[in-house]
C-alpha cells in the first residue's frame, strides 16, 4: 500500500494484522529503549467497530449488488487513539487487532523469538518459509466516505476461498464495541489525511469507491488454513501486499515487493513456525505432552483459546474446577502458540493436573487416552455455559420414531450441557439392548466424546471343534472346523458360526458336547450360555442329527478296550476308554441286534480293508495280522452261532452303563428285545472291544480331537493387520453384555446377559478415535501392536451414520498420539499436521519434520479428525 506522501515516492510495505497484545509485550519491551522520537512514530490510531447500519444507511449504490451476501461493518476513527489508553485499557476484550507495516513486524517477532533462533545481527534476522505459512492473505473491500472519518469494510467470498472468508467472519463479526483496530503503520490515515490535496483524486470524486485491500493476517491458528486453493491461487497469494483502487474516472495500482527474503536462520531440529514449540519432560510426562500437542492443535479450540474465553468460565460449577483447568490449559496453548517460541514447561499445568486428578500426580507412566478423557470433560465443566442445571427425566421412546426421541435426548442434553467442547467434539450414537428371555428392546441415545474402538482380535474368539456326521450308508466323517465368534458370546452364536462353516441343511441339526477323558461330561444345550465358561484347552464335539428325529431318545457309546493283565500271580481282565464317544438316535431300534448294526455303521469307514491297503502299496504288519484273521472281509462285529458276544473270541460286549462307564448293569443280547423306560431320554451303552477286533479298526482316527485353541507361544506371528473401518464394524457389531456387565431387564425383572448394538446417530466435527490396544484382566496385561491402516485424507463414515442429513461424514486426519513399547512403560509422541502435506513429529521438545508417508504405524493410539466441509 503507497502512503501517498508524493507523486514521485512511494514507501512500499507490507501490511500485518497482529493480536494487540502481542504487540503490545514487544512494543513496551523495546519502547524502553528507543529515542522520543522513535517513541513517537510508533504511536497508532485507534479505530472501533461499529454496525454496518448506522453508516450504510447512505445511499451508496454499490451496496444491493456487492454487500447484500458478504460481511459488512464499519470502522470510524476514535479521535483520542492510543493516548491515554496505554495504561493497559487497550487490548483487555481479547479481540483487538494492531495494523503493522513488514518492519515492524519483524521487528516484534524478533523480539517474541527465542534467543537461538534471533541473529544478533539486525540485518541478518530472518523467518524461513515455514513462519510464512503463518501468515494468511485475505482479501478486504474498503468503501471511503471522504466527508466523514470512516469507512466501510466488506469481505468478498469471490475473492476469499470458503475457510478464509470463514475465518475472516469470525475476526471481525463481533458486537460493535467489541472488536478495536489500532493503526501503528500509519496507512488507513491515508484515507482520512486533513489535506484534502492529498487524497487521491478518486478517492475525492467517487463517493462509491471500491478499494481492494489484500493484507496479511498474522499469528492466528494454522489449522483454519485453507486445503482448497488451486495451485495458482497459492502463488498470487504467497508473501505479497498490494493495494488496488479501481473507479470508473481512473485506477491507481501499487503493487509491494514480495517477502520472500525474510527467513528464519535455524539450527537442526529447530522449529520457526507458530505452533511448533516442544514441551519439556518433567519425568515421565511424555503421556501428558502427548496429549497436549493434540488438543493444541485442534482447529476450533485454537481459536477459542487465543480469543477472550475467561467470559465463558463456570465459577459456580460443582462439577468443574472452578475454571482453574481451563486457565491452566489456555494459557499453555498461548504459550505454544506464542511466535518464536521455544520449548515450553509444562509445570503449571502439570501442577493444577495433580491437584484435580491425583492419579497423574507423580512422574510415573500413564495412559494418554485417559488424560484426554478427563482433560476434555474438566474443560467442559470448567467452560459449560449452564451456570444451573435443570433436572430432566429421561422418557422411554413408546414407540416414537427414531428421529424424535433422538432430538428429544440431544435436547436434553444441551439443556445441561453447552460449551467449546459440546460444539466441536461431541456426537451421539444409539444404544439397543436385547433381552435374550422375553425379547425386550431398550434404546437411548447417549453422547459420546470420543470413541473407543475395539481391535478385531480383541473382540473376536477363535474356536476348533470337530463335527461328527454320519448317514444311513455308514459314510462317517470326523472334520475340525474353525470358527471366529464374538469373545464375550453366547452358545447360540457359536452354533450359528458353526453351521455355516460345515454348510448344514435346513432339515439338520447339531448336538455338541465337551469331551474329557473319552468321556461326555456335559452338553451345551441353553442358547444363553456364555461362551466364556468354555476355555481354550477343552475339546468339544458337534453331532450331526436330522431334525426329524428330534423326539428318539438318544445313546451314548462308551468305547472301552479290555486288557488282561497279570496282577499278584493270576490274569485279569481290565477295561480301559477310548476314542470319541459315539452319539446316535434310537429310530427303529427294537433289539439288541439293531443296536449291533447301528454301532456297526458309524464304525464302518474306519475298518481296515486289505485290498485298500494293497492297492494302496502299503503292507503293514498289523496289515498282515489282519489278513490272517477269520472273518476280516466280513461285516460282524463279532456275534459268534449261540447269539451271544463274547470279546474273548473276537467279539464284542454290549452293557447298559452311566454316564461315567464304570458300572455293568446289564448284558444286551442280540436277541432279546431292547427295552428303555418311556421317561428315559438318554441311554448309555458300554461297547467293550477285545485286542483282536481293535486290530481291525484304525481307532487313532477316532481317537484324537483338537483344543478349542491352542497358541504356540514360542511361534514369532507375523504382525497383524486391520484397516480402521473393521475395528469401526467391530464396534458396532450386536455382541452380548460381559457375564459382569448384566443388564436388569425391566420386562423379566432379572439380570440377563443382554445383547447390545451400538449405532451412530451424529458425528462431531472434531471426531476422536482411540484404539483399545492394551488389554487387562486379572491374570495378565497386554499391549497388541496390531497394525491399524487408518486413512489420512478421506475418512468416509457415511455408511456407518443412521441418522442422514446433509452435513459432510468426510473426516480428515490432522493429530495422532503414538505409544512405543510396552505396557506399563514405552513411550509417547504426537504427529501433527501443519497445512499442506507437512506433518511434524513432537518428541517431548524435540519438533521435528516428517513425512507423510511414514505416520502411518503399529504405534498410532489415538487419532484426530477434522470433518470436511462440504462445497
Amino acid at each position: 500500500m503507497d502512503e501517498c506522501t508524493s507523486e514521485d515516492s512511494h514507501q512500499q510495505q507490507q501490511l500485518y494484522f497482529v493480536p494487540h497484545r502481542w504487540w503490545k509485550d514487544a512494543h513496551d519491551s523495546m519502547s524502553g529503549t528507543d529515542s522520543d522520537n522513535t517513541k513517537k512514530k510508533k504511536k497508532g490510531v485507534l479505530y472501533a467497530c461499529y454496525p454496518n447500519s448506522s453508516f450504510y444507511a447512505a445511499p451508496l449504490k454499490f451496496i444491493t449488488s456487492f454487500f447484500s451476501s458478504d460481511l459488512v461493518f464499519n470502522l470510524r476513527r476514535e479521535e483520542d487513539s492510543l493516548h491515554g489508553r496505554e495504561n493497559g485499557e487497550a487490548g483487555v476484550s481479547g479481540r483487538d487487532l494492531v495494523l503493522v507495516s513488514g518492519d515492524m513486524w519483524l521487528q516484534a517477532l524478533k523480539w517474541h523469538s527465542d534467543s537461538k533462533i534471533a541473529l544478533k545481527d539486525d540485518k541478518g534476522f530472518s523467518a524461513t518459509n515455514s513462519a510464512m505459512g503463518d501468515v494468511y492473505p485475505l482479501q478486504l473491500r474498503l468503501s471511503v466516505q471522504k466527508e466523514a472519518n470512516s469507512f466501510g469494510v466488506r469481505i468478498s467470498k469471490k475473492d476469499n476461498a470458503v475457510e478464509l472468508f470463514k475465518r475472516a467472519c469470525k475476526m471481525f463479526s463481533v458486537n460493535s464495541e467489541m472488536l478495536r483496530i489500532w493503526d501503528f503503520s500509519g496507512q488507513i490515515t491515508l484515507f482520512f489525511v486533513h489535506d484534502k490535496n492529498q487524497v487521491p483524486v478518486d478517492c475525492q470524486s467517487q463517493s462509491d469507491q471500491e478499494i481492494l485491500l489484500e493484507l496479511q493476517v498474522y499469528g492466528l491458528s494454522d489449522s483454519m488454513r485453507c486445503r482448497e486453493w488451486k495451485k495458482d491461487e497459492m502463488t498470487s497469494f504467497s508473501g505479497s501486499a498490494s493495494l488496488k483502487i479501481n473507479g470508473s474516472a481512473g485506477s491507481m495500482n501499487s503493487n509491494f515487493m514480495y517477502a520472500n527474503s525474510l527467513t528464519f536462520s535455524l539450527g537442526p531440529g529447530e522449529a520457526g513456525s507458530l505452533g511448533l514449540a516442544g514441551l519439556q519432560n518433567l519425568g515421565n510426562t511424555c503421556f501428558m505432552n502427548s496429549a497436549l500437542q493434540c488438543l493444541a492443535h485442534t482447529p476450533k479450540l485454537v481459536d477459542y483459546f487465543l480469543e477472550d474465553y475467561g467470559r465463558e468460565i463456570n465459577h459456580d460449577n460443582p462439577l468443574g474446577m472452578n475454571g482453574e483447568i481451563a486457565l491452566a490449559f489456555g494459557d499453555l496453548l498461548r504459550k505454544l502458540w506464542a511466535p518464536g517460541a521455544s520449548p515450553v514447561a509444562p509445570k503449571a499445568f502439570k501442577s493444577k493436573l495433580a491437584r484435580f486428578a491425583p492419579q497423574f500426580s507423580g512422574f510415573n507412566q500413564h495412559d494418554s487416552q485417559e488424560l484426554l478423557a478427563f482433560l476434555l470433560d474438566g474443560l467442559h465443566e470448567d467452560l459449560n455455559r449452564v451456570k444451573c442445571k435443570p433436572y430432566i427425566e429421561a422418557k422411554d421412546g413408546d414407540g416414537r420414531p427414531d428421529e424424535e426421541v433422538a432430538d428429544e435426548y440431544w435436547h436434553n442434553h444441551l439443556t445441561r450441557n453447552d460449551s467449546i467442547i459440546v460444539d466441536v467434539c461431541q456426537g451421539q450414537y444409539k444404544s439397543t439392548l436385547l433381552c435374550p428371555v422375553c425379547r425386550k428392546i431398550s434404546a437411548t441415545f447417549d453422547p459420546f466424546m470420543y470413541l473407543s474402538l475395539p481391535l478385531p482380535s480383541t473382540t473376536m474368539r477363535s474356536m476348533t471343534l470337530t463335527v461328527i456326521s454320519g448317514s444311513s450308508n455308514g459314510m462317517t466323517q470326523l472334520l475340525p472346523y474353525t470358527v471366529s465368534i464374538p469373545k464375550h458370546g453366547r452358545f447360540e452364536d457359536l452354533t450359528r458360526a458353526l453351521s455355516i462353516a460345515c454348510s448344514l441343511e435346513a432339515d439338520e441339526t447339531l448336538l455338541v458336547a465337551e469331551v474329557y477323558n473319552n468321556l461326555i461330561i456335559r452338553f451345551l444345550e441353553d442358547p444363553a450360555d456364555s461362551l466364556s465358561l468354555i476355555r481354550d484347552a477343552d475339546r468339544l464335539v458337534a453331532y450331526r442329527f436330522l431334525k426329524d428325529t428330534g423326539d428318539a431318545p438318544l445313546v451314548i457309546f462308551i468305547h472301552q478296550r479290555m486288557e488282561e493283565q497279570y496282577i499278584y500271580g493270576k490274569w485279569t481282565t481290565n477295561g480301559k476308554a477310548f476314542g470319541i464317544p459315539v452319539v446316535a438316535r434310537l429310530c427303529n431300534i427294537l433289539n439288541g441286534s439293531d443296536l449291533h448294526n447301528l454301532y456297526q455303521k458309524w464304525f464302518k469307514p474306519f475298518q481296515i480293508s486289505i485290498e485298500e491297503a494293497l492297492e494302496d502299496g502299503v503292507v503293514s504288519e498289523k496289515t498282515v495280522e489282519v489278513a490272517e484273521m477269520e472273518g476280516v472281509t466280513t461285516s460282524s462285529l463279532g456275534p459268534n452261532a449261540n447269539g451271544s458276544d463274547t470279546y474273548s473270541d473276537g467279539g464284542m460286549e454290549f452293557y447298559l452303563t452311566d454316564e461315567k462307564g464304570t458300572v455293568k448293569n446289564s448284558k444286551i443280547l442280540m436277541n432279546e428285545p431292547l427295552t428303555i423306560n418311556g421317561e428315559l431320554r438318554l441311554l448309555h451303552v458300554l461297547v467293550c472291544w477285545s485286542e483282536k477286533q481293535i486290530k481291525k479298526y484304525d481307532t487313532q482316527r477316532f481317537s484324537s480331537l483338537p483344543e478349542i485353541f491352542r497358541s504356540e507361544c514360542f511361534a514369532k506371528r507375523p504382525q497383524e493387520s486391520v484397516s480402521l473401518y473393521k475395528c469401526l464394524e467391530a464396534f458396532l457389531q450386536e455382541e452380548p453384555l460381559g457375564p459382569e456387565d448384566m443388564w436388569y431387564c425391566p420386562g423379566c425383572k432379572e439380570h440377563r446377559q443382554a445383547s447390545k448394538k451400538l449405532d451412530l446417530w451424529r458425528l462431531p466435527e472434531i471426531l476422536v478415535i482411540h484404539l483399545k490396544r492394551f488389554q487387562y484382566s486379572r491374570y495378565m496385561k497386554n499391549k497388541l501392536e496390531t497394525y491399524v491402516d487408518f486413512p489420512v485424507d478421506n475418512l468416509d463414515l457415511s455408511a456407518y451414520i443412521t441418522l442422514g442429513n446433509d452435513k459432510s461424514y468426510r473426516y480428515r486426519l490432522y493429530a495422532i498420539s503414538n505409544h512405543y513399547g510396552s505396557m506399563g512403560g514405552g513411550h509417547y509422541t504426537a504427529f501433527v499436521h501443519h497445512g499442506g502435506d507437512r506433518w511434524y513429529d513432537f518428541d517431548d521438545s524435540r519438533v521435528n519434520p516428517i513425512s507423510k508417508e511414514k505416520i502411518k504405524s503399529s504405534a498410532a493410539y489415538v487419532l484426530f479428525y477434522l470433518r470436511e466441509v462440504l462445497t
